[in-house]
């Protein structure tokens, strides 16, 4: 038991939990339900929409963040579906769109 509790501590002390880092898989999972008809979501993709971005594209903006990315995704946005994520979704399609920026 005092090797848990000194675990969980030494966890919380640190600052590092995993639930709370983003999943890019997941968003990746995301991408493909919710968002791949318009915009080319990976590299097998190969068409889209031509009136919305790549996720290769918008990762590749020199003003692209991922917390401000997540933080929109949370609002309705006209030309997009009314996904209703919640913000741990946001943060995770947030994380997929950033890996595919052009390397």
């Amino acid at each position: 038991m005092r090797v848990l509790t000194l675990g969980l501590s030494l966890m919380l002390i640190a600052g590092s939990s995993p639930s709370l880092a983003a999943d890019a898989q997941n968003g990746e999972t995301l991408a493909t339900r919710w968002c791949n008809g318009c915009h080319v979501v990976s590299d097998e993709q190969r068409k889209g929409s031509d009136m919305a971005p790549s996720f290769a594209a918008i990762a590749s903006q020199p003003s692209f963040n991922e917390e401000r990315l997540a933080f929109f995704l949370l609002e309705p946005h006209p030309k997009m579906a009314n996904m209703a994520l919640s913000r741990s979704d946001t943060k995770d399609l947030a994380a997929y769109i950033a890996g595919q920026k052009h390397r």
